[in-house]
């Protein structure tokens, strides 16, 4: 069956295909994540990304490199799956609801915005807990996921674990409507494959391109969720609402401040994003070839 005849796998396995690609990407290029919510919580100079990888080392232990990675491994599998099935979903709705035909650009863009927001909902407790485990003030302070779980409740409340809910709606709708509009017209215009290596190749390239110009249009959104999830509710909140925080951070730090971390989460979501689309399409090939029997 063509690529283009193909229907949307069933729910569970879109689910499963999402998480084996998600945890993959996770387990690579994780250290990144840390460097990038360090530059980001920071209104200091920038140290760089081997500067700042040597000094955790050295001063922290290598195991710092994966500080915090256990919420978003908690997270991964239900959010990428939820990201690709989402995706599908929302694209088979909208083609019942608006009369398209087929695939386009502006279809694509529609969906991914719908997705990302429909992601934004699931992950932020956990994003939360990984931005504080991850914050270089907080050492000592958590003794692991359960123990900050317990502790930010404790101290600020149920309701504390949603801060930030609105930013991560922000930032997961403006990367996942440009990451599927630009995967879609990248591989749209690339030459069409003749075998399943230049076809992983194809699906590489568009998932790279779209994952890079995708974190350039969200890393603003994501500098300010990290900014109002690492309040811990000591002092004067400082950050409430995505587009007077995006103002007060110009203000104050200058624009280029809103692009803070912005080449470590690039270097992750750009190649990152090319895993995260090879795997996907790897497993769902798999799954039609040997368990659907397409």
């Amino acid at each position: 069956m063509s690529e283009a005849a193909q229907k949307p796998l069933p729910f569970g396995f879109q689910f499963l295909a999402g998480a084996i690609a998600g945890v993959s990407e996770i387990l690579v290029m994780y250290p990144l994540d840390v460097v990038k919510t360090r530059a980001q919580i920071s209104t200091g100079s920038n140290t760089g990304i081997v500067s700042t990888l040597k000094t955790m080392v050295k001063n922290e232990g290598p195991r710092s490199l994966y500080r915090g990675i256990l919420p978003p491994i908690m997270v991964e599998a239900p959010k990428r799956a939820t990201k690709f099935a989402a995706n599908e979903q929302y694209t088979t709705l909208y083609k019942k609801l608006f009369g398209f035909e087929k695939v386009t650009q502006s279809l694509s863009i529609l969906t991914g915005v719908s997705a990302g927001i429909t992601e934004a909902f699931l992950i932020v407790p956990f994003e939360l807990i990984k931005i504080r485990m991850q914050d270089k003030s907080n050492i000592g302070k958590y003794n692991g996921t359960a123990d900050t779980f317990k502790k930010v409740i404790a101290a600020e409340g149920p309701l504390a674990l949603f801060n930030g809910l609105e930013a991560t709606m922000w930032r997961h709708a403006v990367w996942n409507g440009a990451y599927f509009g630009l995967i879609f017209t990248v591989k749209d215009n690339l030459p069409k494959s003749k075998d399943p290596n230049q076809q992983r190749m194809t699906n590489f390239a568009a998932g790279t391109v779209g994952g890079i110009v995708a974190t350039a249009f969200n890393t603003p959104f994501d500098v300010i969720k990290t900014r109002i999830q690492s309040y811990n509710g000591v002092g004067i909140k400082k950050y409430n609402w995505t587009v007077p925080a995006l103002a007060t951070v110009a203000k104050e730090e200058g624009i280029a401040s809103l692009y803070r971390g912005f080449l470590p989460k690039v270097l992750r979501l750009g190649p990152g994003g090319g895993i995260l689309l090879v795997v996907f399409e790897t497993v769902s090939g798999f799954i039609r070839k040997n368990i659907l029997k397409e």
